[in-house]
């Protein structure tokens, strides 16, 4: 997956290929929501209609203040010859029908709008005084709709990409989490997403209607004096600079600003994952200076950010302004009327208003298509580990678990090497080795966290690679020296063993791994909530919950990784006694760093550098006094 600094280095997308990319990226989900899509766009589009209306309104308005009687007579199309050709024929008949239609709409406004020097009608009262209103009501109806849909469609675009790049993550091999900080992970799911969000509902809304609404007045300005149109859009390609320029600025700062915004929040998630580190070695001012320093280079890049867009604003005004000036000096000096030079301006006007937020978009597409180049690259992520399209489901298991000539490299070297195991249903294995010999590392591969790069692991004669996930799992528990627990109740955490698990059932796990009985003593009894990682726990007590969690599961082979390690003398007696309970009539992979647990194991193997060295009981091991021998040793085990 490329890294923030592989993007930087990427070529920058341009707008339209920004949108482009946008809708291959969330085009599915748009086609979910498209009938609200779709009228967001209508109305978009009624939007720019309803602006360039203005100029027709301002002109009919500025033509009535003039009399009667002051009015040039009206322009009849002049016949075409009886010899004239198609072309002339076609403009005298376009030019009629048009004259034709414009006179019915003059008729029917002549009737309802006021005119110097005439009497006022009722009808002309209510609509000289409603005209204007009602126009900005409908602009106003028409953009209200409009944002309305798009928001509506952006938010549950967002939703639904939220729970796929969650279910997307879910299907990821351990390995892709391995390289990459929580920060990055919840950036993806909640931040990219979120400016997704933001351009389906804002930007996208923008692009619709401002570049229409410009088309739209374009037009009536053409239709009101194409020369004057012409000399306005001399000055237009100078809106254009200061875009380019501010956008490229934008872009910089704002993906400079998301690289050290995902350290600094990296930092801090991890400062308080491990708060006790931080408090013991009073650790407190380093963290607070570390994320204070980020935050300074974040507001400044932020700041620049936002320099860049509120400086468009004013650069594009003082534009307008020059342009609405060389119109009025050039129509001053054309004699043009007032009603045509009034419905111009009022043209000009809202014609530099979507300019200027055209360039906004821009701007703000520089700033979200990062979020995007990283969705896309995400959800084109595949798993290492991945289940095969028809895999087999196993019920039960029956016979054996087998490792055939096992080897495994995370890419530098080999973990594992040559590792042949023999595995009846019920018996007791111990796995024993200095650290780093591979142990943690077989049982990754027997949970297929990662498949084996040499070999095959049987389950009943079935390779784990062709059985479906949830099944190999499924007659699987692990115990591991790290207790991982939710923030949720004790009865929640319990349930996690076997989804659905009835409140008899997950009473009936905690006797039987020993944590009834101080599970009953807490303020709520398995109502209470305990905690980020269970922290509102001793260690002996998460160890037993997460052994309840395993009894609940009720899986036929239990691997324990370490599961005594980190507990005092006491705590471990007592989670002992509830592995002992736990491991009845179970097959038993455990993995001791405590080697007096193993004697109980019907095999022991040990490891040494990914190999096994020996094999055997442990009275066996001892009296071979090889490392095993040496291992115990050093914990005052001998041989009888």
């Amino acid at each position: 997956m490329p890294s923030r600094h592989d993007y930087q280095a990427k070529q920058k997308l341009t707008t339209l290929q920004g949108i482009l990319f946008l809708y291959k990226v969330c085009g599915k989900y748009l086609r979910r929501y498209w009938l609200r899509f779709v009228l967001g766009i209508f109305l978009g589009l009624s939007f720019g209609m309803v602006n360039a209306s203005s100029l027709w309104v301002t002109k009919t308005l500025v033509d009535r203040m003039t009399p009667v009687s002051a009015l040039p007579a009206p322009t009849v199309p002049k016949s075409p010859a009886a010899n004239a050709g198609f072309s002339e024929r076609f403009q005298f008949k376009a030019k009629q029908e048009g004259l034709r239609y414009l006179n019915r709409i003059n008729s029917t406004t002549d009737r309802w709008l006021p005119r110097v020097g005439r009497p006022l009608h009722w009808r002309e009262i209510v609509g000289g005084t409603l005209l204007l209103p009602f126009l900005l009501f409908l602009r106003g109806a028409v953009s209200y709709l409009s944002s309305y849909y798009f928001a509506w469609v952006g938010l549950r675009v967002t939703n639904d990409l939220r729970l796929d790049a969650l279910a997307k993550l879910h299907t990821l091999s351990l390995d892709y989490f391995n390289k990459r900080s929580t920060a990055d992970l919840l950036g993806r799911v909640n931040s990219d997403t979120g400016v997704v969000r933001t351009f389906l509902s804002l930007g996208f809304n923008d692009i619709i209607k401002e570049p229409f609404t410009f088309v739209c007045v374009f037009a009536g300005m053409l239709l009101i004096n194409w020369k004057l149109t012409l000399v306005a859009c001399t000055l237009m390609p100078l809106c254009l600079i200061p875009v380019a320029i501010l956008g490229k600025k934008s872009r910089k700062a704002s993906r400079a600003d998301s690289q050290k915004m995902m350290g600094a929040e990296n930092g801090l998630i991890e400062a308080l994952a491990n708060i006790r580190v931080v408090k013991s070695f009073n650790l407190e001012k380093q963290q607070s200076d570390e994320f204070a320093d980020a935050l300074r280079t974040s507001v400044q890049y932020a700041m620049r950010n936002i320099k860049a867009k509120e400086l468009l604003n004013p650069i594009i005004e003082v534009i307008s302004m020059l342009g609405i000036s060389v119109i009025i000096v050039y129509v001053i000096s054309q004699n043009i009327p007032i009603p045509n030079l009034a419905a111009f301006l009022v043209g000009l006007i809202t014609l530099y208003s979507p300019l200027k937020k055209i360039g906004s978009i821009h701007i703000y597409f520089s700033t979200a298509s990062f979020s995007v180049e990283r969705l896309s690259e995400f959800f084109k992520e595949i798993p290492t580990v991945a289940e095969k399209p028809n895999p087999l489901r196993l019920e039960k298991f029956q016979q054996e678990l087998r490792l055939e000539k096992v080897g495994f490299s995370y890419g530098e070297g080999m973990v594992l090497q040559n590792v042949s195991l023999q595995v009846p249903r019920g018996m007791k294995l111990g796995i024993a080795g200095e650290s780093g010999s591979g142990k943690t590392t077989l049982i990754n591969l027997l949970l297929r966290f990662y498949d084996v790069t040499e070999g095959r692991i049987l389950i009943d004669g079935h390779d784990i690679r062709d059985i479906a996930f949830d099944s190999h799992r499924r007659i699987m528990s692990l115990v591991g020296q790290e207790v991982l627990l939710f923030n949720r109740s004790i009865a929640e955490n319990i349930e996690f063993g076997l989804l659905g698990a009835s409140r008899e059932q997950i009473i009936a796990a905690a006797k039987g791994a020993y944590a009834h009985d101080f599970i009953t003593q807490l303020p709520h009894g398995y109502d209470t909530v305990i905690g980020e990682r269970g922290v509102r726990l001793s260690g002996g007590q998460r160890q037993r919950l997460a052994i309840a969690r395993a009894f609940v599961r009720d899986a036929p082979i239990l691997i324990l990784d370490e599961a005594t390690a980190s507990l005092d003398s006491t705590a471990e007696a007592e989670v002992q006694t509830a592995i002992d309970h736990l491991a009845e009539g179970r097959t038993v992979i455990s993995i001791a760093h405590r080697l007096s647990t193993l004697k109980d194991c019907g095999l022991i193997v040990v490891f040494e550098k990914g190999r096994i060295i020996e094999q055997g009981t442990m009275p066996e091991l001892l009296r071979a006094k090889g490392a095993f021998a040496v291992m115990a040793g050093r914990q005052g085990i001998s041989a009888a």
